[in-house]
């Protein structure tokens, strides 16, 4: 008994900051939202267009950084502290070529994207300005990613919480003074640049933007990468080790997100209020999402010291308490959602139309939210170990075979509306979380790491 409280309390040292940092992170999505949704459905929709891709763009980073995040944190768990530094020194190398690759890409495809998306002609405009914008200090953007996973990795999970709550504040702030005309609050005189959406675009690109360079400031100081010692040394043996564990998850990433812009391409068609409402649901859910990814960090840590300490029973032993406590957290989460789903539509927008039909989907979505945060920590085991071309086929398969494909048959064939296409989504994640549980119990893992 004794061991599964050292255990829990471990867990919950790790988890707690990347919870808390979760939970800023909703809060200013919030705040953002409620902001735009604001100026109406359609600066919503504007926003809400390009932000598959914006979350493709940011998951390739972290995918990149959870191979720097496993390679440190299973050798912090075998003790080599050489390996932990020279790991940790790869991810500022990653940082520079993925920021700037990604930086020129999306730079070069802002004009054209909303078209591609099948975006309302009336939106097309504002999108593809706001995309660029916020493309602009992506390199940045990428060390905030990247960096964080090294620190994380060594099992500082407080720096990038505080990093990011430092980003949540600027953002919000910028954000007042810039979408928002010049009006009187209490009889004062506020003064605004009522640039509306670009004006929220500016503030992200500045969040960014302060973000990335606090975040070198302390990843510098680190004292696990011994940068004042050592300098900058690139390692291509451990940097390619990085890599062969991150880039299969930035395919999964990658096949997700796309699938995620397909999927908002799919629900563009049916036209503007139902793809608000889409669009905000999907913000007003990621609260409840706020225990599983704050899990999911303590879970590829602690896995990922399990294996460079060899033992297969921590592995099984932190995954199995972590499930546990996610999975009841994330079903108080369900109920909540369930019952207060239309008042949360009505935090972020007037419309009543958009209201009432995220309300519906919310409430679909809700029943799925235990199994979906058992499938967020065994992504997280699976990342820890380095066990990650599995689960990529695993998201091949369910994104495009049954999101995309019957989300597809459901608005062409069926004729069908947003309803429909959640349900799709539902069993997206169900399926995955299954074919997870499934290759976890199955224990491949245990031959390819040679745990003892």
């Amino acid at each position: 008994m004794r061991k599964y409280q050292t255990q829990i309390k471990s867990i919950f040292h790790l988890a707690w900051p990347a919870i808390v940092q979760e939970a800023l992170n909703v809060v200013v999505t919030y705040v953002d939202t409620a902001m735009v949704g604001a100026l109406g459905a359609s600066a919503s929709a504007a926003v809400g267009l390009t932000g598959s891709v914006g979350w493709l763009v940011s998951s390739i980073a972290v995918a990149f950084g959870i191979g720097v995040l496993a390679v440190c944190a299973q050798a912090d768990g075998a003790k080599n502290e050489e390996k932990v530094k020279k790991a940790g020194q790869q991810a500022l190398f990653m940082t520079f070529i993925v920021g700037i690759i990604l930086t020129v890409i999306c730079l070069i495809i802002s004009p054209f994207l909303p078209t591609w998306l099948g975006g309302d002609v009336s939106i097309r405009h504002e999108a593809s300005m706001y995309f660029m914008i916020i493309s602009v200090p992506l390199l940045l953007r990428t060390a905030v990613l990247i960096l964080s996973s090294a620190l994380r990795g060594v099992s500082d999970m407080k720096t990038p919480m505080l990093i990011h709550f430092y980003m949540n504040i600027v953002n919000i702030i910028v954000n007042f003074f810039l979408i928002y005309p010049t009006q009187k609050y209490f009889g004062i005189t506020i003064w605004g640049a009522g640039l509306g959406v670009k004006g929220a675009a500016i503030a992200t690109a500045i969040s960014f933007a302060f973000g990335g360079v606090l975040m070198f400031k302390h990843y510098y100081q680190n004292p696990s990468f011994d940068f004042h010692h050592t300098g900058f040394h690139f390692d291509l043996p451990i940097f390619k080790e990085c890599l062969r564990i991150g880039i299969p998850v930035v395919m999964e990433r990658s096949v997700i997100c796309l699938g995620h812009v397909t999927f908002a391409s799919l629900i563009a068609k049916l036209g503007v209020v139902p793809f608000a409402a889409h669009t905000i649901a999907l913000q007003a859910e990621q609260a409840f999402y706020i225990p599983g990814y704050g899990f999911q960090s303590a879970a590829s840590t602690l896995v990922g010291n399990a294996v460079g300490e060899r033992s297969e029973n921590k592995v099984k032993q932190v995954t199995y308490l972590i499930c546990i406590m996610t999975f009841l957290l994330m079903l108080i989460a369900g109920i909540l959602l369930f019952f207060f789903a239309e008042q949360l539509m009505s935090i972020f927008t007037p419309d009543s139309h958009v209201i009432e039909l995220g309300t519906n989907v919310l409430r679909i979505v809700s029943v799925s939210e235990p199994i979906y945060g058992v499938l967020v920590i065994l992504e997280g085991t699976f990342n820890g170990m380095g066990d990650t071309k599995g689960p990529f086929l695993y998201s091949l398969f369910t994104m495009w075979g049954i999101r995309i494909l019957g989300s597809w048959i459901m608005i062409h064939i069926f004729s069908l509306d947003l309803q429909a296409v959640w349900i799709m989504m539902v069993c997206d994640n169900i399926a995955r979380c299954f074919l997870l549980t499934r290759r976890f119990f199955k224990r491949k893992w245990l031959y390819r790491f040679n745990i003892e």
